[in-house]
């Protein structure tokens, strides 16, 4: 996530119309793709007549030149200052393999002589057509034309951005998948075989490995006292005897020790009930972190969530959570309290948290919790989204919500926030009826168009619209 994002550029043209405009649109499209923090590669503009892509031998050249700087680019944005020629376009583009925005200029009352006529907003369907035809997918984005040193294009080309990071990074990735489902929990069960279909690897792990090595880990190995001492930066582990806090560091040098293994990018943890009966922790803190770390992270096997948490983090570049639809706020039916006992990434808190022992544990075993990270989500907006294999198929859903600042009481246990989300009570019935889980993954900000977009028209995902 911390690499630049650079974008292909690439121009049209077309021989009968006013070919010069294209040098002001590469002066253009590079000021303002650089100006909104992104990086760029572009074609010597001397190659081809005006520096745009016309002909067929024109299409070919930028493909070989594409070829030629794979891994360097992002996604391409292919800029129509005037109309284009469909053929020389697809030629070009059609084995970019990553996202493609097409940008087309709007013509200027007072301009509208043949020397200065752009005609974009025709020609940017001569493209798509085309394009559709060979089934190439393409991203246009609102309105259909717009000028790049504009805010609307800036807003654009953020979006744009965001669809290229859940694209490329969703297509093919490594995900861990730390213990076996709780035989209770049928609601997370999972298809492997089908998210290998769309390019997840899954990496599974037998808890009992994971305690073996715990337990055969000395308390003051180098690599235990400094990760104690990073969790105790982390959070507030004030209340946590010593013993239960060296079990807890030992435990995250496992996982840490998986994810540089195996190259993880994101992972699913069985975290009850024999962490707890075991090893008398319980490693929600432990996903925190990692969350915090920009390793989505997700508890109770929730392979799906942790799915949609690494899409969500990839769009927005913030931390995810994965949360219970746990119970409703008084008599408000668009609002709803969502919990889970203390994964949820501290920076989404209100202030750091504090560990304490599971109280659903210590009703009956006390000592045997120590490790949840309880506090409460601070207001921001929200995108909510999770997803199911079935069929041999993704399915995947997405809304947009509000976390609020209404007060949940301080008996109230573990991690949670108000969620104020429109149209609540038919969106569960279709959550419901769809057969989603009892779970939700958030993210940070307004998103589902871009989920949408990378899902749909990319990755062959299939969206359910809750919204509708």
């Amino acid at each position: 996530m911390g690499k630049k994002m650079t974008f292909a550029l690439a121009f049209c043209n077309r021989g009968f119309m006013p070919g010069e405009l294209i040098y002001g649109a590469r002066e253009d499209m590079i000021k303002a793709v650089t100006d909104a923090g992104y990086d760029y590669i572009a074609m010597d503009a001397d190659l081809t007549r005006y520096g745009g892509i016309e002909t067929r031998e024109e299409g070919r050249l930028y493909a070989k030149w594409l070829k030629e700087h794979e891994g360097e680019y992002d996604g391409v944005i292919f800029s129509m200052p005037i109309f284009a020629d469909e053929n020389g376009a697809v030629t070009a583009l059609q084995d970019a393999g990553v996202p493609i925005l097409l940008q087309a200029y709007p013509d200027e009352l007072g301009k509208m002589d043949f020397k200065h006529r752009r005609d974009a907003y025709c020609g940017k369907f001569s493209v798509t057509d085309v394009f559709t035809q060979y089934q190439l997918p393409f991203t246009v984005l609102k309105p259909h034309v717009v000028h790049p040193l504009t805010e609307t294009f800036a807003q654009n080309l953020k979006d744009f951005a965001a669809i290229c990071r859940v694209v490329n990074g969703m297509k093919r990735f490594n995900v861990g998948c730390i213990g076996a489902r709780t035989t209770a929990f049928k609601t997370v069960r999972f298809d492997e075989i089908t998210l290998q279909k769309y390019g997840i690897n899954v990496e599974s792990f037998d808890l009992s490995e994971l305690v073996f090595k715990v337990q055969n880990m000395d308390d003051g190995e180098e690599a235990v006292l400094n990760k104690m001492e990073a969790l105790e930066k982390y959070t507030d582990f004030s209340k946590v005897p010593i013993k239960n806090k060296l079990t807890l560091a030992k435990i995250s040098c496992v996982i840490d020790e998986y994810i540089e293994e195996y190259q993880l990018d994101a992972l699913t943890l069985r975290c009850w009930n024999e962490m707890e009966t075991i090893l008398r922790v319980c490693p929600c803190v432990l996903l925190s972190e990692l969350n915090d770390r920009g390793i989505p992270a997700s508890c109770e096997i929730d392979m799906c969530s942790a799915l949609t948490m690494r899409a969500m983090y990839l769009a927005s570049e913030e931390p995810t959570a994965v949360l219970d639809w746990n119970n409703n706020y008084g008599d408000d039916e668009n609002k709803v309290i969502l919990f889970h006992c203390g994964p949820v990434a501290q920076s989404l808190m209100t202030a750091k948290g504090t560990v304490t022992e599971h109280k659903m544990f210590a009703k009956g075993d006390p000592g045997s919790g120590w490790g949840t990270n309880e506090g409460r989500i601070r207001a921001f907006p929200t995108t909510i989204s999770n997803c199911q294999t079935k069929d041999g198929e993704i399915i995947i859903y997405a809304s947009e919500a509000e976390f609020t600042d209404d007060p949940i009481e301080a008996e109230y246990f573990g991690c949670a926030g108000v969620c104020e989300i429109p149209d609540l009570q038919n969106k569960l019935i279709k959550l419901a009826r769809g057969g989603f889980k009892h779970h939700t993954s958030v993210g940070v900000g307004h998103m589902k168009e871009v989920l949408k977009e990378a899902f749909t028209t990319y990755l062959g995902y299939t969206w359910v619209d809750i919204d509708e």
